[in-house]
């Protein structure tokens, strides 16, 4: 069972302005050094265990702006970023991460659908840039039990949203718990023609309806992780079957 290590969420020139560390030199520092030390943990524990190899996953996202929706509720038109500052912060973020060794990207915890867009533009010019490919997951966030995004998307809607970009695998991460998360990963385990998989703020055993009613191709932890987290997550999905893959095939985007 391939297992995987993200971190790096929100290190981008946007992000660390707030703690001022905008500075290029900082961000590079924070991708490039942080996926180092997640690369070396994967290679000590993969030579331990060859069978269980391990990945390092750069989560890029989601920084602390949106491209879709007013930061003024007196004037919805005004934005406080553009969309190529969206889009250079993640180029940016993907350079330092890749030369600190990363595996795949992780578009992680998108509340704002073209948020992931420029996320994923920024990643097609990473990869013309080095002349190759890396494995891509996207991650999205339902903020209540509304079943949208913050920026109004059905979990169905922002999937066929970036579904141009063929993901790897595609799932929902953190706001909402197990339970309440269980038809929105059903969904997306209807109509993506991708892996599926979540990492809730929950508990192994309330996660386990996810593998049992066969909905995931992987599970993780968010927020507070801890190693006897994962582990319990481990040991529960093991005794179940990953989900299969659907049948659908990408079109163009709607």
């Amino acid at each position: 069972m391939a297992q995987a290590i993200v971190h790096t969420l929100n290190g981008t020139t946007i992000t660390q302005a707030d703690y001022e560390l905008q500075d290029l030199k900082h961000v590079n520092l924070i991708n490039t050094e942080g996926a180092k030390l997640a690369k070396r943990v994967c290679a000590e524990w993969t030579a331990k265990t060859p069978n269980k190899p391990r990945f390092v996953a750069g989560a890029i996202g989601p920084t602390n702006r949106t491209l879709s929706v007013s930061p003024s509720v007196e004037n919805p038109e005004y934005r406080n970023c553009t969309y190529d500052e969206v889009v250079q912060a993640y180029l940016e973020q993907a350079e330092g991460l890749y030369a600190g060794g990363v595996d795949l990207f992780l578009v992680e915890t998108i509340f704002d659908s073209l948020n992931a867009k420029a996320a994923m533009y920024a990643l097609d010019l990473f990869f013309e840039k080095v002349g190759k490919r890396i494995p891509v997951f996207i991650s999205g966030t339902i903020v209540d039990n509304s079943g949208r995004t913050l920026s109004g998307q059905t979990n169905e809607a922002f999937r066929n949203s970036i579904r141009h970009a063929k993901p790897l695998a595609i799932g929902l991460n953190g706001a909402l718990d197990a339970k309440d998360m269980i038809p929105y990963i059903s969904n997306l385990s209807k109509c993506a023609d991708c892996f599926v998989f979540c990492y809730p703020n929950e508990m192994a055993e309330d996660c386990r309806p996810f593998a049992e009613l066969g909905l995931i191709n992987g599970i993780g932890g968010c927020c507070g992780t801890t190693n006897e987290h994962i582990k319990a997550l481990h040991d529960m999905v093991s005794q179940y079957k990953p989900r299969k893959a659907s049948s659908l095939r990408c079109t163009s985007p709607v």
